[in-house]
């Protein structure tokens, strides 16, 4: 069984702490923090075109020397279907006539998946992040062999044995094990498929005991002793999102902020109503409206997200944040809005990492 430590030295990290990627809310300035403090920063670039992505890596760079993580999505590619997605709009149709905004007449796919994304693979073989992490699935056994030897350590999550074992097939180094507890989107290979929602706790322990690969626990883990939890379980490390977005350098907006250190932190829901796929949020008028018994299908993702994205849009403008994707995990209540380099002191300490 691989020790903790092996994991860590592959990273280039002393801290078995991973900040999650979590799209649009980590910086360059969190993943840099995170980093320099000794555990693994992480961007998010699954929905930013190559140009922003490239950016992102160069801004981190100027700000740490450290090892950090670029995360893209894997997802199959988006298959547009015109009668579903009206189906769609005409469900949200009272929300945006609620707000006085009228409903597209169309939805756009927004970004393409990683998988046919050759100029994403272009870039980070260019820019040789020194950890690339994968969501929703695998690229190509050519892009793996390629990332892998520009030297680049590779992860991926995993919501079950299944998808586990074929990581390791997949030669990667380590599997992220992402517990139905985890905030944003869930990263089950294949959405319609059976999922059976394993805790966090199960999933690591059902993968110490059945993969050679090293574990990193995700999902519902915000303090040290739910760190120390994981390792005493097996995991080489633990992957925290939800617990850095009231850090000062998350680009959670204020709205987001307030809604995660108010009471509505203590209810999340998994919903595929917001993007299309399942991801894990704080509990609000959308989800609600799009989770009643009478409602349609969503729209395929990410097609479904731009709806909600144009929706939120058009309410924000009004102050209302009640159609936003805040995406958050059940161990939301427990956030602490501190900076992020405090926040790792605090958590390694609660953990009693030497």
């Amino acid at each position: 069984m691989p020790r903790p430590v092996d994991l860590l030295a592959r990273l280039g990290i002393r801290l078995p702490l991973i900040q999650a990627p979590m799209a649009g809310v980590s910086t360059p300035a969190l993943a840099a923090v995170v980093s320099n403090a000794g555990g693994l920063g992480s961007l998010g670039i699954g929905p930013s075109p190559v140009t922003q992505a490239r950016q992102m890596i160069e801004q981190t760079r100027a700000l740490t020397d450290r090892p950090f993580n670029i995360n893209v999505f894997c997802h199959a590619p988006a298959q547009p279907d015109p009668a579903l997605e009206a189906a769609w709009l005409e469900h949200l149709r009272p929300l945006f006539r609620e707000i006085g905004a009228a409903e597209p007449s169309a939805l756009k796919v927004g970004y393409p998946s990683f998988v046919e994304d050759e100029a994403m693979l272009e870039m980070l073989l260019e820019q040789r992040p020194a950890v690339v992490s994968f969501h929703f699935g695998l690229p190509s056994a050519d892009a793996l062999r390629a990332l892998r030897q520009a030297g680049i350590c590779l992860l991926a999550s995993a919501t079950s044995l299944e998808e586990a074992r074929l990581i390791e097939q997949a030669g990667l180094d380590g599997i992220v094990a992402q517990g139905i507890e985890a905030g944003g989107h869930r990263g089950i290979f294949n959405p319609d498929g059976n999922d059976e929602q394993l805790s966090t706790a199960v999933l690591v322990r059902l993968l110490t005991s059945r993969c050679r690969l090293p574990v990193i626990a995700a999902g519902g883990i915000m303090d040290g002793q739910g760190i120390r939890a994981m390792l005493d379980l097996g995991a080489a490390a633990a992957q925290l999102g939800t617990a850095f977005i009231l850090c000062p350098e998350s680009s959670a907006n204020e709205g987001y902020r307030q809604m995660l250190a108010s009471p509505r932190a203590g209810h999340t829901r998994l919903t595929a109503a917001i993007s299309g796929r399942p991801a894990r949020g704080l509990l609000n008028r959308l989800i609600e409206h799009s989770s009643a018994a009478d409602s349609p299908c969503p729209a395929g993702y990410p097609m479904a997200y731009d709806a909600a994205k144009q929706l939120h849009a058009a309410a924000s403008q009004q102050g209302i944040q009640e159609f936003a994707a805040h995406w958050a995990g059940m161990g939301a209540p427990l956030a602490r809005a501190l900076p992020a380099s405090e926040l790792v002191v605090r958590l390694m300490e609660e953990c009693g990492w030497p």
